[in-house]
Formats: structure tokens, C-alpha cells, sequence
């Protein structure tokens, strides 16, 4: 079963139709491009690991909401298998402050960054530096809760929109604010076991032990 209605979820399911192991492939609630859709949604975790459970799925989760609700941790209590990161592993996905303080703790190389919920303490600062920002919600925000500035004025809007007007509700209650990196951006996908990264499905070399 995978959980999740967009593309994602579409290319997951088709690349796992190609392996043997598979037999019959649900989606919940997928879309309509995805055959044997099941009316269940993304987010309701105690109808997904009933209809796993009566259908002896493995479950692969797509989205960030419901794996940022815990439906990992919920699964595994239950004996169900599931594919995707626990509820404190998606914090890295769910909380940018989270990631970021996760980030500096461990050594890991990120812009400057500074963390407010006070907007005048926040405007204060982004007068404060002499480098362009970016202003990020905290939460999710369905990939909309990150505003690239250009200037104090803009920096200023943004922190408005987040904290004053709550353009992104809960999401935006807290922000940060970030030093504007300017550069190629490129992501680097591997699957985990926690103690061992795969990088592309290849089996991994000494240097990737975690």
C-alpha cells in the first residue's frame, strides 16, 4: 500500500509494480492516474493500518504530514511493516528549527540562521545584518513557507506575512531567518537503515557508514 494521492506516491508505486516481490499495489487515497485506489485518506492512521493489516500490506508513506503524525511509530506498535522515517526522524522534514538546530549541533555545514516569534525582534534583526535573508516558516507549509528576499523591505514583508497576518497559520508561528546562499542547489537521495546509507540502491562503500 502506498500512502499519498500525488506524484510521488505515483512514481513510487510504479517503480515498485517492476520488482517480482510485488504482487497487488493499493494506493490511499491516490489519484487518477493510480489504479486500485483505496478511500482512505493520507491522514487518518487508524484506517490505514486496519486496511494493512486485513490486506497484509507492507506500507510505504509518501507525504510528510502523516509521517510527521507519527504513522511510523504507530505501524511498528502495531506489527504492521512500513516504510518511512519514525515521527523524530521527520522532524528533519517537519520543523525547520528542528533541522536547522540538528544542523549547527552536529557540525553540519549551514547558512546563519537566527530563530524568532516576535515580529519586531525579527525586523530589528533582518536591519541588523549587512547580508541578503531568506525567511522560512517553521512548518510544513506544502512547500510554500520559504520567501527568497532582496533587500530589508522584503525580508520586512515576509516576516510580516509569517507572523502578523499568519499567512501560513501554525506553520508560521515561529520562522527563521536565514543568510541567502546564492548557488547550484542539489539534492542527494539514499535510503537508511540508521546506521547505514545506500545512495542510489547501490550497496554502500565504507566512507557512506553512519
Amino acid at each position: 500500500m502506498v500512502v499519498g494521492s500525488g506524484g510521488r506516491e505515483h512514481a513510487l508505486g510504479w517503480k515498485l509494480s517492476q520488482s517480482p516481490k510485488v504482487g497487488k499495489i493499493y494506493y490511499a487515497p491516490g489519484n487518477g492516474g493510480t489504479l486500485n485506489n483505496v478511500n482512505i485518506s493520507s491522514d487518518d492512521i487508524e484506517g490505514l493500518a486496519k486496511f494493512a493489516k486485513d490486506n497484509d500490506c507492507v506500507t510505504v508513506v509518501g507525504p510528510e504530514i502523516p509521517l510527521s503524525n507519527g504513522i511510523v511509530d504507530e505501524f511498528t506498535k502495531k506489527g504492521l511493516r512500513v516504510f518511512g522515517p519514525t515521527k523524530s526522524a521527520a522532524q528533519l522534514e517537519s520543523s525547520k528549527i528542528w533541522a536547522k538546530n540538528f544542523m549547527k549541533r552536529n557540525g553540519i555545514l549551514t547558512a546563519r540562521f537566527e530563530v524568532f516569534d516576535d515580529p519586531k525582534k525579527a525586523i530589528d534583526f533582518a536591519k541588523s545584518v549587512d547580508y541578503p535573508l531568506v525567511v522560512k516558516a517553521d512548518g510544513l507549509a506544502a512547500g510554500k513557507g520559504v520567501i527568497v528576499c532582496n533587500g530589508t523591505a522584503e525580508a520586512t514583508d515576509a516576516i510580516n506575512k509569517m507572523l502578523v497576518q499568519k499567512n501560513f497559520g501554525n506553520a508560521g508561528s515561529k520562522i527563521i531567518l536565514e543568510e541567502r546562499i546564492d548557488g547550484v542547489e542539489a539534492s542527494f537521495i539514499a535510503l537508511s537503515d540508521g546506521n547505514i546509507a545506500y545512495p542510489n540502491g547501490d550497496k554502500p562503500g565504507p566512507q557512506e557508514n553512519l
